[in-house]
């Protein structure tokens, strides 16, 4: 079956490391990029559209940009306002900008010792967003407070990602370097006795409420089911994507008190032939989630194939470097988002 070609956008010299569509515009996509790879350098914010192109073909335009003194590793838009988002930055700050206002952001926080890594805003409590750090941290923000409201010491080393559960308002899932994906409930928190020789004072570490030894190797990106509460897919070095049952969690304000370790391997789908560095489940499909990885590919796959069926049921691979976001239409169910190391990001119908 002949797919018609992506539609593209080239941003030449700041390749891509996250995407988000607008939850308020169906069309309107946002584009955290760093010159260098991240590595050194300015970062860009980019706000694209997709609309009609010639002969009526899906084309993707280049709306405006902000540039950022240091890279740019995530972002997410406002759940309020429809015209404010708030990107994640390699010098550790946060900023929040209006698409309204030209050339400065509106806010910006920095508390963060190290790279923030993902950020993302509550659905539920729609007031409130999340970041997550290289230095271990998860902090939670509201837009009118000029300081964080919590800290969260959720991981010994980097958290690639941390997000709200779509089902909770105060419940989150974090991943990590360490190998395991956690869960915190906002209301419990605790820090964990110190083990021999540890000094909590120095490397505190809150309570998770679940701990799931998801890896033996970094895991780099998680997201929950958004029809099938407390079921996360994860994902990372180890090239695998493993999908958890993560019912047996105890939540409320005593959830410190029996924190547990477990979770449930349901499935693993297997295929990317690198690390997968993002995982994330369809917005309108229980048994559906597409994943970007080193290889080069945005794959997408079902859970629940039928008998002698596939579970990958697509590759996108026209991308010529690493495939670091992907992300689904919130209002078009199929259409795909990904962006890459190459500069371009790919719209397409799956």
């Amino acid at each position: 079956m002949n797919r018609p070609p992506p539609a593209v956008l080239h941003t030449p010299g700041f390749p891509h490391y996250g995407l988000a569509w607008s939850p308020f515009h169906s069309n309107r996509i946002a584009l955290a990029s760093s010159a260098n790879y991240g590595l050194v350098g300015n970062g860009r914010l980019h706000l694209a559209s997709l609309g009609p192109g010639p002969g009526g073909v899906p084309a993707l335009t280049l709306d405006k940009f902000y540039e950022t003194q240091d890279g740019l590793y995530d972002v997410a838009w406002s759940e309020i306002h429809e015209n404010q988002l708030v990107s994640a930055s390699g010098d550790g700050s946060l900023k929040l900008w209006d698409v309204m206002i030209n050339d400065l952001p509106i806010r910006a926080w920095h508390e963060h010792t190290r790279e923030v890594f993902s950020v993302d805003w509550s659905n539920i409590s729609k007031d409130q967003f999340i970041s997550s750090s290289w230095d271990g941290t998860v902090k939670l923000w509201t837009p009118e407070r000029p300081r964080s409201i919590t800290t969260i010491h959720a991981h010994p080393s980097c958290v690639y990602q941390a997000l709200f559960s779509p089902h909770q308002p105060d419940v989150i899932a974090t991943c990590s370097t360490d190998g395991t994906l956690k869960l915190f409930d906002l209301r419990a928190p605790a820090y964990t006795p110190s083990a021999p020789g540890a000094n909590n004072f120095t490397t505190p570490l809150t309570v998770a409420a679940l701990t799931v030894p998801a890896s033996g190797t970094e895991v780099l990106s998680v997201d929950w089911n958004k029809y099938r509460p407390f079921v996360l897919a994860s994902a990372g070095v180890d090239r695998a994507i493993k999908v958890w049952d993560c019912r047996m969690v105890q939540l409320g304000p005593d959830a410190a008190q029996n924190p547990a370790v477990g979770g449930a391997c349901e499935t693993q789908l297997l295929g990317h032939e690198l690390a997968v560095r993002k995982v994330q489940w369809s917005p309108h499909r229980a048994d559906m989630l597409a994943s970007a990885g080193y290889d080069m590919t945005c794959r997408v796959w079902t859970t629940t194939p039928p008998p002698g069926g596939k579970q990958l049921l697509h590759i996108h691979d026209p991308h010529t470097e690493f495939v670091i976001g992907c992300g689904w239409s919130l209002y078009e169910e199929g259409v795909l988002a990904s962006c890459s190391w190459d500069c371009r990001l790919n719209v397409f119908r799956v």
